[in-house]
């Protein structure tokens, strides 16, 4: 049985981690994707958040069948994880690059709160555009779509990740914790380090975004697009990696 202060250590070396998880390169790409979309930085804390959600499910559905069923990650296993992240950055990669090329434009609208006048942008795609081409009137109805919503895509994103990467190490420590109840534990406190460090990468990665809407909206569209190729190119260059060089489809 595992003693107070080595119990305390251990949790707090899974928190750290589940910082570190947050900062890896195809966590990052995947979430500027749909970052780059948010105008709002609380909004693209939130998809933070959903993404350390849904990567903590995975890893606790996982953490379970470990502790409880002795599970073991084949190094073949592994591999094929990082495979499905590096297709799932292909896909985000030309969905963003796909918007962009669709005609989508930042609109801005100016809207009344509590007596108080604000500007508000926000990226229309070319049908939207082309339905509101030729009127310039707004509704007299309440405005709702003051932060568009996000929808399940960094959830499903998150858990996706949830067994790539560190998060297989994750898994590798808690089949060498003797204590099933602390094992749970570690589960929990890797998810609220990884939820943590997201949200803040994704505020952090909000932030150019958020201050070139207004003023800059090329060098905005300009980002967005970057943000889509980045994506794209590190998920081609996983696939390859994991696909041939480390021989994922070799005999």
């Amino acid at each position: 049985m595992m003693n107070t202060v080595s119990a305390i250590s251990l949790l707090a070396f899974g928190f750290a981690l589940g910082l570190k998880h947050a900062t890896e390169a195809d966590h990052l790409a995947a979430v500027s994707t749909i970052v780059s979309d948010r105008k709002s930085i609380w909004s693209a804390s939130l998809v933070g958040g959903l993404w350390g959600v849904g990567h903590t499910i995975s890893l606790f559905a996982a953490g379970v069948a470990v502790i409880l069923l002795h599970f073991e990650i084949s190094e073949r296993l592994a591999r094929g994880l990082e495979f499905c992240v590096a297709l799932m950055l292909v896909a985000l990669g030309i969905d963003a690059l796909r918007r962009l090329a669709s005609g989508g434009q930042i609109h801005m609208h100016m809207h009344r709160h509590g007596g108080r006048m604000h500007v508000h942008p926000h990226v229309h795609d070319a049908r939207h555009a082309q339905k509101e081409k030729g009127t310039h009137a707004h509704s007299a109805e309440p405005h709702t779509d003051h932060l568009p919503a996000i929808g399940a895509r960094p959830l499903v994103v998150g858990m996706i990740h949830g067994l790539a990467g560190s998060g297989a190490l994750m898994l590798l420590v808690l089949s060498t914790i003797s204590s099933p109840l602390v094992g749970l534990f570690y589960i929990l406190v890797f998810g609220a380090g990884s939820i943590g460090g997201m949200m803040l990468m994704s505020l952090l990665l909000s932030v150019p975004f958020y201050l070139t809407t207004t003023r800059f909206v090329r060098v905005d569209w300009a980002m967005r697009c970057m943000a889509g190729l980045f994506s794209l190119g590190l998920g081609l260059f996983m696939v390859y990696q994991i696909g041939y060089v480390q021989g994922l489809f070799g005999a």
